[in-house]
């Protein structure tokens, strides 16, 4: 159970100052009640952070925040793979750790037993990542800078530093990518401007989920464009006559030049994906995001070929930097979608992000979820100012969903991203929240199976 304390950990004097704890937290929101979230693969998610603070005895009373993201049951064995990675954290000297988060990145990644649990892919990679970005929140907050100036601001030598060019040699090597991070140096300064007067453009899937009704559908599609929103995205994939009705309601309420996106959530197999996707083609949909299985790279570029000039888009549950490669270089996706808690935590996708430059594609991040948008809008404001020096193309995923949990919470203006000004990596909950939402022994938990329990009795009464 995590502690809370005004009081950072004491440290004796002249001691070198070191990581003293590693604290998780099982956190679960109610949000299938209300069918938020809910899509043609994931009909009742409770969205959940596998929550993890890192302590240090440095006496700044600064801590670093990560999670990994889930959607319910799971969330506890997510939670206990982070607990293993505490004997490669506590103890560590501070200074050597976040003067060294490339080294630090690839001591986890690299650890022979731990390999073996994947490699480099589900439950105990997500752990990794939330422990390498709960370890550049610290970096960040300590610099006292938003982590996207944070790595901005950094040579492009040091960038290249902190990504693991293993495997990827064949698709982009330390030179190019060198050479893609001294090219955007010049104009750093003025896209930071950019930023901070206009914000990085986003796109809502608040108005799509599968389980709302045709009314609150057309409703939320009006409040959209009303908000400036230039896109939309609706889930499809459950019943293709259902998805042919809703579309025609979104098109009908947002006119011709808001973009529609769709997205099946791997619903579908190729030849199936070619055939639903003909069907919707009179909606003019943007993109189709996860149109099959995310290791299906072959079907993604099938699917492309046979649909244009609907685009594809996929990523949000690639495991790493190496499918995301072949993605690329098998002309698969138009747009790669990103995700700040998917795969390795932020080295590894600096490292996706030079593969998108190296080949062109667009980055547009998938978020949502738990504490998703306040993430990932610093990887992409790193990329538009560091890598990419541009917005062409490029959107981030907004969801109106628990940004009242963090202590920086997006802020939305005009349909787009304000930059982030507060230290860190935006990934810190209040702890109100934490005490509250924790899972099965926080507030909320133990009311509701207080009321279960009565309502149970109830009924027997009766």
């Amino acid at each position: 159970m995590p502690h809370h304390s005004d009081d950072p950990p004491r440290r004796v004097a002249g001691a070198v100052p070191r990581v003293t704890e590693l604290v998780t937290a099982d956190i679960r929101f109610p949000t299938s009640r209300e069918l938020d979230g809910s899509d043609a693969m994931n009909p009742d998610p409770d969205y959940s952070a596998a929550y993890v603070i890192l302590r240090t005895d440095a006496g700044d009373g600064h801590e670093g925040h990560g999670f990994a993201f889930t959607i319910g049951r799971g969330n506890d064995v997510q939670v206990a793979a982070i607990e293993t990675l505490r004997p490669y954290v506590v103890g560590r000297p501070l200074a050597e750790l976040l003067d060294d988060l490339g080294g630090f990145s690839r001591d986890l990644i690299g650890d022979s037993q731990l390999r073996w649990l994947g490699p480099e892919k589900g439950v105990m990679h997500m752990a990794i990542s939330a422990v390498v970005n709960a370890a550049w929140d610290l970096k960040a907050k300590r610099a006292g800078q938003p982590l996207w100036q944070l790595l901005a601001e950094m040579s492009p030598e040091r960038i290249v530093d902190l990504v693991d060019f293993r495997y990827l040699g064949d698709a982009l090597t330390r030179e190019e990518a060198l050479e893609i991070l001294h090219r955007a140096v010049p104009g750093r300064a003025e896209r930071v401007e950019t930023l901070r007067a206009q914000g990085y453009p986003a796109y809502t899937t608040s108005p799509g989920w599968l389980g709302y009704d045709d009314a609150k559908l057309a409703r939320l599609c009006r409040e959209a464009v009303a908000d400036g929103f230039g896109q939309i995205k609706l889930k499809v994939g459950a019943d293709v006559e259902d998805d042919v009705r809703r579309l025609r309601i979104a098109r009908a309420t947002v006119g011709p030049d808001i973009r529609i996106a769709v997205d099946a959530n791997q619903r579908w197999e190729v030849a199936e994906a070619i055939s639903w996707m003909s069907r919707l083609a009179e909606f003019d949909p943007h993109w189709i995001e996860e149109p099959t299985s995310p290791d299906e790279v072959l079907g993604h570029a099938a699917i492309r070929a046979a649909i244009a000039p609907v685009k594809v888009a996929t990523g949000e549950h690639v495991q790493n930097r190496i499918v995301f490669k072949q993605l690329l270089q098998a002309g698969a996706i138009d747009f790669l979608q990103l995700d700040a808690c998917r795969v390795g935590g932020v080295n590894e996708n600096i490292a996706i992000l030079l593969l998108a430059a190296k080949f062109g594609v667009p980055v547009c991040p998938h978020a949502g979820g738990v504490g998703l948008c306040e993430l990932v809008r610093h990887l992409s404001m790193f990329d538009y100012v560091a890598v990419s020096g541009t917005l062409q193309d490029r959107v981030i995923e907004y969801v109106d969903h628990l940004h009242e949990h963090f202590v920086d919470p997006v802020v939305i203006e005009r349909g787009a991203y304000r930059a982030p000004t507060a230290p860190g990596f935006s990934a810190t909950m209040h702890p109100a929240s934490i005490d509250t939402y924790r899972y099965p022994d926080g507030l909320f938990w133990i009311a509701d199976r207080a009321a279960e329990l009565a309502e149970t009795h109830v009924g027997a009464a009766s």
